[in-house]
């Protein structure tokens, strides 16, 4: 009987009706101040940044050719996939957390626990990766300036002769999680003034790279096959998401069950359109073979004799890469907010600021700990913490707007996901696709994790959580 009985605690599952009655009183709620293009915006802001910047330069020069293009086509359609079972969940359940929050009410409280505490460790890393991809940004233009930086501040150990710290990274991870701690629409404002930098920049490499392109760099347009441009899509994917993070902040939403559905489309198309151009400049600009896998732009215009708008450029991909911290630092902090709230973690950590109505304890938390990890780990060990949550996140997703569409057809629905079940379906398998190609090192990272969670969950989550509480 007691196996029994823990089997139905681990599977019990918040009911979707009551979700929106689990705020937990004073000092735990957060305010509703989003509209619908400030919530467009943090999706941009999610998405483009170093898939632009740097992914398209490396795929085009190493796995795809020109058909980079194609690269992002097949990424986009994936991502599309779980976007819209995304868009489907945040129209019926506008509250933070959102895959922990989808997965702990279709599944249950272990699967949302563990996609919760996986999202914790994966979105924090990605913070500090693009904080130190920021950081050699910076580091290059300082030194184009002909100032001289001391070495022991320019990397974490063992990344260069006397580097000790990343410290322009770490205090990069700092300044964002103040600028959240002022209050989602102050934050928002900001973020909002930078992606639409962020966009212009974008748009000003298109319209003036398009009267440098050389058709005969297309030719051949599949030098690596068809199977390179599938390859370079399993690498891109990356740069295609950044809406589920946004996703976090429907608690924050002036309207929701009708604004977040289309925010998570609007930002995703918006995102695809730029990147499909973006691609068709910089593969006509430059022949594939020519292309700067670090900094393309930057090297195909300074290639036609654009120099000062390499430098533009190189200043719009600072910018651009910025707005990727503050919306995966934003998402990670909902996360632990909503797993707070729901009991699985201590409530100390759900208590929100008392006039500016923002997680403040969890946001310098994770923007300490984010600037830790930039601050003294090399990029490859840091990236290696990402990628393996989020796509587990998006298989959870995918896998629950199935189970809830047949087993609760009766919700209402303010989106509904077309073509079921074959869309989210094909959101499952691309993800579990991917999962195959993580190195062993990935795998071994998530055991201990998973490990430590299962340690958490069975010693507090499991008799403190509040469907516990409550019998």
């Amino acid at each position: 009987m007691a196996g029994f009985r823990m089997g139905e605690g681990v599977l019990r599952r918040k009911p979707i009706e009551q979700i929106e009655d689990t705020e937990g009183g004073e000092g735990s709620g957060l305010q509703r101040t989003l509209g619908l293009w400030q919530l467009t915006a943090i999706g941009v802001g999610g998405i483009i940044g170093a898939g632009i910047f740097t992914l398209a330069g490396t795929v085009a020069n190493g796995t795809a050719g020109p058909a980079v293009l194609v690269s992002f086509l097949i990424a986009g359609v994936a991502s599309a996939a779980a976007a819209l079972s995304y868009a489907e969940f945040a129209g019926m359940i506008p509250k933070a957390g959102s895959a922990y929050t989808y997965g702990y009410a279709v599944l249950g409280e272990l699967a949302g626990w563990f996609i919760g505490w996986d999202l914790l460790l994966e979105y924090t890393a990605i913070v500090a990766v693009v904080a130190i991809g920021i950081s050699g940004y910076f580091s290059f233009l300082v030194g184009e300036m002909g100032a001289d930086i001391p070495n022991w501040m320019l990397g974490a150990p063992g990344t260069g002769d006397g580097h000790r710290v990343d410290l322009f990274a770490a205090l990069l991870c700092l300044l964002i999680a103040y600028l959240l701690n002022l209050g989602i629409k102050n934050a928002a404002r900001f973020e909002m003034v930078v992606v639409v930098l962020k966009v212009l920049v974008v748009l000003l490499v298109i319209a003036v790279g398009v009267f440098h392109i050389d058709t005969s760099n297309y030719n051949p347009f599949f030098p690596y096959g068809v199977g390179g441009a599938f390859t370079g899509a399993a690498t891109v994917f990356f740069a295609v998401f950044g809406y589920d993070a946004m996703s976090t902040a429907a608690e924050e939403s002036k309207d929701a069950q009708r604004h977040m559905p289309k925010a998570i489309i609007y930002s995703l198309v918006i995102s695809m359109v730029l990147y499909v151009a973006a691609c068709l400049v910089l593969t006509g600009m430059q022949h594939y073979t020519d292309i700067d896998p670090e900094s393309g732009f930057s090297t195909a215009f300074k290639s036609v004799g654009l120099s000062g708008l390499a430098d533009v450029i190189a200043v719009g991909a600072i910018i651009g890469i910025l707005t990727v911290m503050f919306t995966f630092m934003l998402g990670v902090t909902r996360v632990w907010f909503s797993m707070s709230r729901d009991g699985l973690l201590p409530k100390w950590f759900a208590k929100t600021h008392p006039t500016r109505h923002v997680p403040t304890r969890v946001t310098w938390i994770v923007g300490v700990a984010s600037a830790l990890i930039a601050g003294f780990l090399p990029i490859g060990e840091a990236a290696e913490l990402t990628n393996i949550g989020i796509l587990l996140a998006f298989v959870v997703v995918c896998a629950a707007v199935i189970v809830l569409r047949y087993r609760q057809p009766e919700l209402p629905r303010t989106f509904r996901t077309p073509w079921m079940p074959f869309v989210p379906a094909l959101g499952i398998v691309f993800s579990i696709w991917l999962i195959t190609f993580l190195q062993w090192q990935t795998w071994a990272r998530f055991a201990v994790w998973f490990a430590l969670g299962l340690v958490i969950y069975f010693g507090y989550s499991y008799r403190k959580s509040e469907l516990a509480r409550r019998g």
